[in-house]
């Protein structure tokens, strides 16, 4: 009996152990994923406009959230308008996570930037092929065109910015006003430094 009791005990402290083992093991975890989520925000973010030699100049001010704009209601980017061929480039330093098709969007590039933001870059006539994933800010990456929804319309590049990391205090009463807590505009971002 007394064996007994002694295994018990020994299995409720091997149990409790493996417990407090396995609570280190997911704080650990988190820490870790707060720590590599803090390193998107502290990355450094320079910005350009992401067509070669645009200004401000080259986008209706009034575009981003215009409504109605299509099947997907509002507008939740800018078009820069330039020339077909002209260079499409990096906004920042990113990671790319898709070179490809759309249907509405035609020939794309999908990027992750700094602060957990994705930018899309949408309509281009070709996609650079390059085989890296990371491109520097400035970086050609395609070139302006009339892909997908834009055939028949001028060649322009859509730019939108979206952010993984929601931010609720954008949101609004507007036509889908809850998704300004994900789409930045991109003339605000761009103009912090551009315009």
């Amino acid at each position: 009996m007394r064996a007994y009791r002694v295994t018990k005990r020994s299995s409720l402290i091997e149990n409790k152990l493996s417990h407090e083992g396995d609570l280190l093991m997911k704080i650990k975890l988190l820490l870790s994923l707060l720590m590599f989520i803090g390193v998107g925000f502290v990355l450094p973010e320079p910005k350009v406009i992401p067509v070669q030699g645009a200004t401000s100049n080259d986008w209706n001010s009034s575009t981003f959230w215009y409504e109605p704009w299509g099947s997907s209601g509002v507008h939740k980017g800018i078009d820069i308008f330039a020339n077909s061929g002209v260079k499409v480039i990096a906004a920042t330093h990113q990671l790319v996570l898709y070179r490809g098709e759309f249907s509405k969007g035609g020939k794309v590039v999908l990027a992750l930037g700094p602060k957990w933001r994705l930018h899309y870059y949408a309509h281009l006539a070709t996609i650079s092929d390059h085989d890296s994933l990371y491109v520097a800010q400035g970086s050609e990456i395609g070139t302006v065109g009339r892909s997908g929804n834009a055939v028949g319309k001028p060649a322009h590049l859509h730019y939108s910015i979206l952010s993984l990391i929601p931010m609720p205090w954008r949101m609004d009463t507007s036509s889908q006003g809850y998704k300004k807590a994900f789409y930045l505009n991109p003339i605000s971002y761009l103009c912090q430094v551009n315009c």
